[in-house]
């Protein structure tokens, strides 16, 4: 089998709408860690994040089609499903039984999990580029995408009405992609 060459992500795209397996292996191998640690900084159980993120990758092959580089970047876009999917685990009735029964043990380890996460959170930039935001934003952006807080749940923890929190959330996301660019 040739090596996979995708030199633009323009290229890394088609080929994985065209279902080639080499362009999703290199997606797993490139992105797999940075997934897995969003998961695990949501989760906190490291089987539960394995699980989830071998779903994530099971809905990217399932509906790449639906991307749409005109609304963001892939790891954006991939990012986006991998957030979702830790939340929905985390709300769901059985993790969060699981979880009120873990051991002591069990949450030391998990502790140092979230470790490596921000490691490998930081070494792609992005805690550097949620660093450079207003602290007003920071706080949304990382109760919101790092921590899988809902609006309202953000509304709740820093006191203020649901409505702030929304449009302090557009102006994060704002101030995030000028800093992007």
């Amino acid at each position: 089998m040739p090596p996979f060459s995708a030199n633009t992500e323009e290229e890394l795209i088609a080929l994985l709408k065209t279902r080639d397996r080499q362009a999703y292996s290199y997606l797993y191998d490139n992105y797999g860690g940075a997934l897995y640690g969003i998961i695990m900084k949501i989760l906190n159980k490291e089987e539960a994040a394995k699980d989830v993120l071998q779903e994530v990758f099971v809905k990217i092959w399932q509906h790449i089609e639906s991307y749409d580089a005109g609304k963001g970047r892939l790891y954006t876009w991939m990012l986006n499903i991998a957030r979702n999917a830790a939340i929905d685990v985390f709300r769901s009735a059985g993790f969060n039984k699981d979880k009120k029964i873990s051991t002591l043990e069990n949450s030391v380890y998990t502790d140092t999990s979230a470790l490596s996460t921000a490691i490998r959170t930081d070494h792609m930039g992005l805690k550097k580029l949620v660093e450079g935001l207003k602290e007003e934003h920071r706080r949304i952006i990382e109760l919101a995408y790092f921590n899988g807080y809902t609006q309202e749940e953000i509304a709740q923890a820093l006191n203020m009405p649901l409505g702030t929190v929304k449009t302090r959330a557009r102006a994060a996301l704002a101030q995030l992609k000028s800093l992007m660019n």
